[in-house]
């Protein structure tokens, strides 16, 4: 076998293992592959098992059966979004709010809260409050015991107790010594009741629990609302060693008045953010973006509120290329609560993505828009051509070019 021989049959054997993809640079999907190409732990029988995948389509009966799925809207109580969060994270919320052992009735002293005591035509039995003194400064303040002193009547118990019954003792009490005592009790510094709120909120920190009921949602608009960030399906409230799961979505968009929890001393109200809300769009799109690391397609996208559509995040991440994308090959890859599921779109004609818009996407779905066969071809020639320039440059001889004058 001469040179010339011996080239044809290595170029011929190069592209033998190119039509066989071995050598295409990038990732792609099977042509007419109806499974994926690895096994995926699913769990079927409340056992977990390895097995492929099959690629479901995206055509209209797929989208009657999602449809019929309760589950699948965007404010269904087990929407995949408001369980995402706890699968993720590992914790171990209570779906749904507290029940409330009483209901709120009045404000009931406690610990450190400053009262002001006012007795009619007995200015020595008031500690005026002037120009000079605030009515928190002049007030009497409740102890950490529960209790506070006041003249002839001696250590009053306050703690756990509303001012009409304060009032009611030291009324009764005084009158030993003042004929028609005319007194009034009310609350100069409120101090002895917190909670928390924290995360995604415009100004995190505490806030003192007062003789107006504090709920969750005026908690969250005292602290500025929410920030752009926020999950509002998995805000999360803590009280008793208990973590309660609250979907203010479900409050503010369908009316869910049961949300809106009235807040205790003590609880921890969390706003998170909506950073595992995230699809991710991979593949032949029209994004760009110039990096460190060159030009790059694939785009991460936030569902605001935990609700997208596949057309709606196909348009975010800038469309399909019209040059080397396979409108034919778009897929959704899905392993949200360890559930994998694969599913194609063909969008050749492009009334098919009113399907996709019909198509709900879930926390961490990946989108793959596969590349066009022909591009493929062009990278299999770009990575063989270095192999047809070095054996073009030996001649019948087995000499390089550079020394055939020699």
């Amino acid at each position: 076998m001469n040179l010339r021989q011996a080239r044809t049959y290595l170029c011929i054997l190069a592209l033998c293992q190119a039509a066989a993809c071995t050598i295409v640079p990038g990732q792609h999907v099977r042509q007419f592959a109806r499974q994926s190409s690895v096994k995926m732990p699913t769990k079927e029988n409340d056992e977990v098992i390895l097995k492929k995948l099959n690629i479901q389509t995206i055509n209209a009966e797929l989208i009657i059966e999602l449809e019929k799925n309760h589950s699948n809207f965007s404010l269904a109580p087990d929407n995949v979004a408001n369980h995402y969060f706890d699968y993720r994270i590992g914790s171990k919320t209570v779906k749904g709010v507290p029940t409330e052992d009483e209901p709120y009735t009045q404000y009931r002293v406690g610990p450190r809260d400053i009262l002001n005591i006012t007795v009619w035509d007995h200015p020595e039995l008031t500690i005026p409050a002037g120009q000079f003194r605030s009515a928190e400064a002049a007030g009497n303040v409740v102890g950490e015991d529960g209790t506070f002193f006041y003249p002839y009547v001696g250590i009053v118990q306050a703690a756990g107790r509303t001012v009409e019954e304060i009032r009611e003792e030291l009324t009764r009490r005084l009158s030993k010594y003042i004929e028609f005592v005319q007194l009034d009790v009310r609350v100069a510094a409120y101090r002895s009741q917190r909670v928390y709120v924290v995360g995604e909120v415009t100004q995190p920190g505490i806030q003192l629990v007062k003789d107006i009921p504090l709920t969750v949602l005026e908690a969250i608009n005292n602290a500025g609302g929410v920030n752009h960030e926020a999950d509002l399906r998995n805000i999360t409230l803590t009280r008793d060693k208990k973590t309660y799961s609250i979907n203010l979505l479900n409050l503010y968009e369908g009316g869910d008045i049961t949300q809106n929890v009235l807040l205790q001393h003590g609880d921890v109200l969390n706003v998170p953010d909506s950073a595992l809300n995230k699809v991710f769009v991979l593949g032949e799109t029209n994004f760009r973006v110039l990096g460190g690391a060159g030009m790059g397609r694939s785009r991460s996208l936030v569902m605001h509120k935990a609700r997208m559509t596949l057309t709606e995040a196909l348009s975010e991440a800038g469309g399909l290329d019209q040059e080397t994308s396979d409108a034919a090959r778009i897929f959704v890859f899905r392993g949200g609560l360890g559930k994998p599921e694969i599913y194609h779109l063909d969008a050749k004609s492009p009334d098919a993505l009113l399907l996709a818009d019909r198509f709900p996407l879930q926390p961490r779905d990946v989108i793959y828009v596969d590349r066009a066969e022909g591009i493929r071809w062009n990278q299999i020639i770009g990575q063989i051509q270095p192999t047809i320039n070095l054996l073009n440059a030996f001649d019948g001889a087995l000499r390089v070019q550079p020394f055939l004058k020699q």
